[in-house]
C-alpha cells in the first residue's frame, strides 16, 4: 500500500451570504479526501449548524482503530511527532502503523487503512476532534464550553454557529486541553489551571483545566490565525473601510504619526493593524510587542518580540510588555508597534512618541473619549502632556448591515489637544454612517496642519497626493491586486518611485 496523502492546502469556494438561513446548504473541503465542512440549517433546531463530516468507520474499523492507536501510542516518539514537519509526519505514522500492522496480524484492506490512518494523523499529529477545524479558511473563533456542551464557532459568512462535535468525557476534554498546552510550549495543571498561549501555526489559545474555574469542566477558545493576513484592498472588498480612509491611513503612516486602534473584543482591532503596517516604508525598521504572536508583516526589517511566562512559580523569568517596550527603544526603531495597549508599558510607548519614535497599536475602547479616559486613569495614568502625542485614534466597530454582520471603520478621529485637566479637542474628517452604510469624509484635517508644521509640506500638495493615492487604491482594487506580496511589492515601488507607479496605473 503507498503512504496515504493528507492534502490540507484546498482552495477555497466563494460562499455567498444567503438572507434567508433556510435556504443554506453549502458543502466545501477542509482536509482533502478526508474531512468536510458541511453548513445547513437543521429544521428540528431551528438554526444553521455546522457539521465536520469524517470518513464512517464500521464495529471493524473502530476495534482495529483501537488496537492500531494502543499499540502506536506504546512506541511512537512523541518529540518526533510534535516537532516534524506534516509530509514526514505522515511517512513515520505509516512506517509504525504497518510495522504494527505486520507484527499483530491485525486484517485491514486498503479502503480501511486510508481511513485509519486519517485517524492517527488527526489525533497523533493534529488537534484531534478538531483538526479539520484548524484547516477552515472562514473560521475566526473555535469555542469549547465544556464537557456535554456542542463546540461553537465564529464563521467568516455565516457567523455563530453550533456545530456536530462535543466532548462527552471530562477526562477526555482535559487531555485535551493538555495537549493544546503542549502544542503552545506551555503548562496547564490543577496548581496553574489557566491558559493563554499560541500554537504553531499562530492561532491564540485560552483555556481553563478545572470544574473549580468554570463548572462545566475544563474548556478552551482558540482565536484563528490566518498565515496570510488581510490587506487593505481586501478590507476595502469587504467594506470594511473606503478608499479615502485607506488613503489617509497611509499618509499617516508614511509620515510618523501615532495611531491607536479601538475597539471592542473581536471588532477587527488587529487585523485593521496588520493592515495598516502595509504602507510602513520598506527601508524602515519596526518593532513589535504582543503579548501573543498575532502581527505578521510582509518585510525583512522587523524584530517581532512576544512576552514571555514566568518559569516558575513567583514570575521567575518572565519577560512582560512593560520590559520588551523599554528594549525595543534601545533597537533604534522607525515604527514601534503595540499589539494592546493595557498597562504601565503605555507610558513608555508614549515617552517613545515623544521622543520621535512613531507607533502604533490597539487598545479597548468604543470612542476617542474612552481612549483618552483609558490613558489618563489607573492602571496607565499617563499625564495629558503625554497623552498630546496621539495624533489619531481610529475606531472599529461590530456592525449588522442588512441582517449580516460585519466589521466597519467607524470613524477616524484626530486628536487636536488634551488640556492639562484631561478635556479634549478633537477633528473626525472621516466617518461610516450606519444608516445608509456609507463613508463620510471633509477636506479639513489637522493632521495635514501637523505634518506640513513637522514637514514642510504644504496642505494643498498634501491634499493633491491624498487625492491621487485614492485613486491609486480604487485602480489596485478595481485590477484585483488583492495577493498579499504582489501588494506589498506595489507599496514598495510606490516609496522608490511614485510617479511611475501612477502613470503605470493611469493615474495623472
Amino acid at each position: 500500500m503507498e503512504i496515504p496523502k493528507i492534502t490540507t492546502e484546498v482552495r477555497m469556494p466563494k460562499l455567498d451570504f444567503q438572507t434567508d438561513k433556510t435556504k443554506v446548504d453549502v458543502r466545501y473541503s477542509l482536509i482533502s479526501p478526508y474531512a468536510n465542512a458541511h453548513i445547513f440549517w437543521d429544521k428540528k433546531l431551528g438554526e444553521l449548524v455546522y457539521e465536520l463530516e469524517e470518513p464512517v468507520l464500521n464495529s471493524e474499523d473502530k476495534e482495529n482503530f483501537r488496537k492500531l492507536h494502543d499499540a502506536i501510542q506504546e512506541i511512537i516518539n512523541i518529540s518526533v511527532a510534535r516537532d516534524e514537519t506534516r509530509e514526514s509526519m505522515e511517512e513515520y505514522l505509516d512506517k509504525i502503523a504497518k510495522l504494527v500492522i505486520s507484527e499483530t496480524q491485525i486484517n485491514i484492506s486498503e479502503g480501511s487503512y486510508y481511513k485509519l490512518f486519517y485517524y492517527l494523523y488527526r489525533d497523533f499529529y493534529g488537534l484531534n476532534e478538531i483538526e479539520g477545524l484548524m484547516h477552515d479558511y472562514f473560521l475566526e473563533d473555535i469555542q469549547c464550553n465544556g464537557v456535554g456542551q456542542p463546540i461553537y464557532l465564529v464563521h467568516r459568512v455565516f457567523r455563530n454557529l453550533r456545530t456536530s462535535i462535543e466532548f462527552a468525557d471530562v477526562e477526555k476534554l482535559a487531555s485535551f486541553v493538555e495537549k493544546l498546552a503542549q502544542k503552545c510550549g506551555k503548562y496547564i495543571s490543577y496548581a496553574s489551571p489557566l491558559l493563554d498561549g499560541s500554537l504553531p501555526d499562530g492561532s491564540r489559545v485560552n483555556a481553563t483545566y478545572t470544574k473549580d474555574i468554570t463548572s462545566r469542566g475544563p474548556t478552551f477558545t482558540i482565536r484563528k490565525f490566518t498565515k496570510t493576513p488581510f490587506t487593505p484592498l481586501d478590507l476595502l472588498s469587504m467594506g470594511t473601510l473606503s478608499p479615502e480612509m485607506l488613503a489617509f491611513l497611509w499618509i499617516m503612516v508614511q509620515y510618523k504619526l501615532n495611531i491607536l486602534i479601538a475597539g471592542g473584543t473581536g471588532s477587527g482591532k488587529t487585523t485593521l493593524l496588520n493592515a495598516v503596517a502595509f504602507f510602513i516604508p520598506p527601508e524602515a525598521r519596526v518593532v513589535s510587542i504582543e503579548d501573543t504572536r498575532e502581527l505578521n508583516l510582509s518585510r525583512e526589517n522587523w524584530l517581532p518580540s512576544v512576552v514571555r511566562a514566568g518559569m516558575s512559580v513567583g514570575g521567575v523569568g518572565e519577560v512582560d510588555m512593560f520590559t520588551l517596550l523599554r528594549a525595543s527603544f534601545r533597537q533604534i526603531p522607525d515604527y514601534v508597534i503595540v499589539g494592546e495597549v493595557r498597562g504601565k508599558e503605555a507610558s513608555v510607548l508614549f515617552q517613545g512618541m515623544a521622543s520621535g519614535h512613531a507607533s502604533m497599536g490597539t487598545i479597548h475602547a468604543d470612542s476617542v473619549e474612552t481612549v483618552i479616559r483609558r490613558l489618563e486613569t489607573p492602571p496607565i495614568e499617563l499625564s495629558p502632556t503625554l497623552v498630546n502625542e496621539l495624533d489619531a485614534v481610529v475606531v472599529m466597530a461590530h456592525a449588522l448591515v442588512k441582517g449580516k454582520e460585519t466589521r466597519k471603520l467607524r470613524e477616524i478621529i484626530e486628536v487636536v489637544n488634551v488640556t492639562a485637566e484631561g478635556t479634549s479637542t478633537t477633528n473626525t474628517p472621516f466617518v461610516w454612517d450606519p444608516a445608509k452604510d456609507k463613508f463620510y469624509f471633509k477636506k479639513e484635517s489637522q493632521v495635514f496642519e501637523k505634518i506640513q508644521k513637522r514637514n514642510g509640506v504644504s496642505v494643498t500638495a498634501l491634499q493633491e497626493d491624498f487625492n491621487k493615492r485614492v485613486k491609486l487604491l480604487y485602480a489596485l482594487y478595481n485590477k484585483k491586486v488583492f495577493d498579499f506580496e504582489m501588494l506589498q511589492r506595489v507599496i514598495n515601488e510606490f516609496y522608490k518611485n511614485p510617479s511611475e507607479v501612477y502613470k503605470k496605473y493611469g493615474i495623472n
